[in-house]
């Protein structure tokens, strides 16, 4: 039997996050290549390989990943929300991909035996568990002797305007309060050494970390950029929601004409950068 999954804030966000995810899943698969070629190449992800990936959201990186390690490896997506594993599924059968199988279950509780896989990998997930420490065990728990694990997190909000450019202007039409910088959110871990800090106390070898810089890119406008942030944040549709219609009009108008910069004929390209983080289970 699946243990239970437990109900937090975070997970009622995702969960009502999934459905734009998904719409939007083409785009973020574009988006973020750069972060899974990261992984893949620090996780040492070949053909071959059995990977588990954690968090896998709507299916990336394991879509990309299962291309990668067949036709021998194998991929397992994993995700906490039911919607997420559906659609991340969705996508595989659309794809034709046989190579990748996928389990509803929280970080901190994997249901996979111990030494089971080559490679554990999570892409912009773990800043939202709300164990980081007590996962980081569970991934190596799951690992094999001498397996790497990979993650990628963002550096600062202030480095990532693809994100700075809304809040900065949400900020001056909903007061929001200082970010506990130990909660569940994307910048949580966007202080060098963090993360590391934490997967080396979980009792991974050989803990390294580097600055990853790249662009954020995909082939939309200014205004499908406001739809697709405006979307897949529950945050921001909640405070969207407590704004005029007239108040959203003015921010949405604000928001493209700030992002502007970054586009150039219907095609985004936002600096970014992330922090990947990797490590080794003890021999």
């Amino acid at each position: 039997m699946m243990p239970a999954i437990p109900e937090n804030k975070t997970l009622e966000e995702w969960r009502t996050n999934a459905p734009f995810w998904k719409k939007h899943s083409a785009t973020i698969r574009t988006m973020f290549r750069p972060l899974t070629e990261a992984l893949i190449n620090e996780g040492g992800i070949v053909p071959g390989k059995n990977v588990l990936d954690v968090a896998g959201g709507a299916g990336e990186p394991s879509l990309t990943i299962a291309k990668r390690v067949a036709p021998t490896g194998a991929v397992t997506c994993t995700d906490a929300v039911a919607e997420m594993v559906a659609a991340a599924e969705s996508e595989a059968h659309r794809l034709g991909l046989t190579n990748i199988t996928f389990r509803q279950c929280v970080a901190d509780s994997l249901p996979f035996g111990s030494d089971s896989f080559d490679i554990v990998v999570s892409r912009l997930g773990i800043m939202f568990f709300p164990d980081p420490p007590a996962a980081l065990r569970e991934m190596l728990r799951v690992a094999k002797p001498g397996a790497g694990l990979a993650f990628a997190v963002w550096h600062k909000s202030e480095l990532n305007p693809f994100a700075s450019v809304v809040t900065d202007i949400m900020s001056r039409y909903v007061d929001a309060p200082a970010a506990d910088p130990d909660a569940p959110g994307a910048f949580r871990f966007a202080e060098p050494g963090k993360l590391a800090g934490i997967l080396s106390g979980a009792g991974a070898n050989d803990v390294r970390e580097q600055v990853l810089q790249f662009q954020i890119e995909a082939s939309i406008s200014p205004g499908e950029y406001w739809e697709l942030r405006s979307e897949t944040s529950d945050t921001l549709r909640q405070k969207l929601a407590m704004l005029s219609a007239k108040e959203v009009r003015r921010i949405k108008q604000e928001v493209e004409d700030a992002a502007r910069r970054y586009f150039s004929n219907d095609q985004m390209s936002f600096p970014a950068q992330a922090i990947i983080v990797s490590g080794n289970k003890p021999a």
